[in-house]
């Protein structure tokens, strides 16, 4: 446990991701002219997966050229880059099959992979990452036991050193690895991962559980599960957490890559910023009624009927980094808070001990802007002074100097 709060501790008080923007026009100039050269190069390459055209397979699915360039405008957006990328961006998305990618899944409940599918009505997300050469996915494919390890070994010799390893699930520790094999030859998680990760050219840890360990690492965590990052050294990895992780993250990452050549800008947790930048809580739909000082105080009262701030019942959205608020689950239908429910902080290590339980997190040291009104639930000002807790109280100090205050100016 004193290892946990510490690891919490060091979460909070660790300088926060900047999102930096506008990089300025020499900036994006040069890397206009990187991205072309690159798309160039990849153009006249064999395309590793050429079993699907881009454009059928858009048509097929009902998408005409007007939607996908709203897709484009979109995704050009949320990597952080100005429209002057939005036709290498569309570029990009037609060259996904350059990319060929080995998926792994290892010690988890496979809900990333079902976000993959998501075969009910597949927006552009889900139908570009159609598009990519999925060269092994143990799960998905047809191939078992001999053949499939077959077809691992073909994967990896054809395209060593170029392709993408995603890795879905935490890593068993525990017993020398035996809780978790693999194949005829009973090869752990671990051996497996490492083999793999070996000649790949950068890992992409997707999900809750290859983040940072999941629900498998909550305690007591029999098995000993960590994450992908602590194991995998020395090669570029990047982390796309959440429960289960967004597929539109997942297209995000591969475009950057096959636009640039190279992983996106990451934060201190290996986070892509573009997805992973800003918290829940800036970006809530509800945030209005938290500057109003209005909470859902108990489940189906006129607060909750009235969409209200969920806070009180338990929210972690001030805590939590994530960009679901905004491009949402389900074809971009809604998201847990949108259906009454609070944020659990699934894209945070440890979430299962630390975020998942419904009331506010005791010594987050937060303060709403209607005057300490949390103080008659729970007990605030000891523990931990997290870096979310400042940012909200420095709201808080504005709003009640605005004259928010409701309770005739007692402070």
């Amino acid at each position: 446990m004193p290892d946990r709060i510490e690891g919490v501790k060091k979460l909070f008080t660790s300088r926060s991701a900047r999102v930096e923007t506008n990089k300025g026009e020499s900036y994006y100039n040069d890397l206009f002219e990187r991205c072309q050269t690159r798309l160039r190069e990849l153009r006249v390459s064999q395309p590793a997966n050429d079993r699907l055209d881009f454009s059928e397979v858009l048509s097929n699915n009902g998408v005409d050229r007007r939607d996908f360039m709203k897709w484009v405008s979109a995704t050009t957006a949320m990597l952080m880059l100005p429209p002057m990328f939005s036709p290498l961006v569309a570029e990009a998305a037609e060259l996904m099959n350059r990319a060929p990618v080995i998926w792994l899944e290892l010690q988890d409940c496979a809900g990333n992979s079902e976000a993959l599918l998501r075969s009910d009505g597949p927006k552009i997300d889900e139908i570009v990452l159609d598009i990519i050469s999925l060269e092994f996915h143990e799960t998905l494919q047809a191939a078992a036991g001999f053949q499939a390890e077959k077809q691992l070994e073909d994967a990896i010799k054809t395209f060593k050193g170029k392709y993408l390893l995603f890795v879905e699930g935490s890593v068993p520790m525990g017993m020398n690895g035996q809780y978790g094999t693999i194949g005829a030859g009973a090869e752990t998680f671990y051996d497996h991962l490492m083999r793999v990760s070996k000649d790949a050219a950068a890992v992409v840890a997707v999900g809750a559980c290859a983040t940072f360990g999941g629900i498998p690492a909550a305690a007591p965590n029999p098995t000993q599960a960590v994450g992908v990052m602590d194991v995998v050294k020395g090669k570029p990895l990047i982390n796309i957490p959440a429960c289960p992780a967004n597929p539109a993250n997942m297209v995000g990452v591969v475009i950057h890559y096959i636009l640039t050549g190279q992983l996106p800008e990451l934060d201190s947790l290996l986070r892509p910023k573009f997805a992973f930048g800003y918290r829940i809580h800036d970006n809530c739909e509800r945030r209005a009624h938290f500057d109003a000082g209005e909470y859902v105080e108990e489940w189906g009262d006129e607060g909750a009927k009235n969409n209200f701030c969920l806070y009180k019942m338990g929210c972690k959205g001030p805590m939590t980094f994530n960009n679901c608020s905004i491009i949402r689950y389900n074809e971009a239908v809604n998201w847990p808070i949108g259906v009454g429910r609070g944020c659990i902080g699934c894209s945070e290590p440890d979430f299962w001990d630390k975020y998942a339980y419904e009331r506010p997190m005791a010594n987050a040291k937060i303060k709403a802007p209607a005057g300490g009104v949390e103080k008659s639930v729970d007990e605030f000002g000891l523990g931990l002074l997290t870096a979310a807790g400042i940012g909200i109280g420095i709201h808080a100090i504005a709003s009640a100097i605005g004259g928010k205050k409701e309770d005739g100016g007692a402070e």
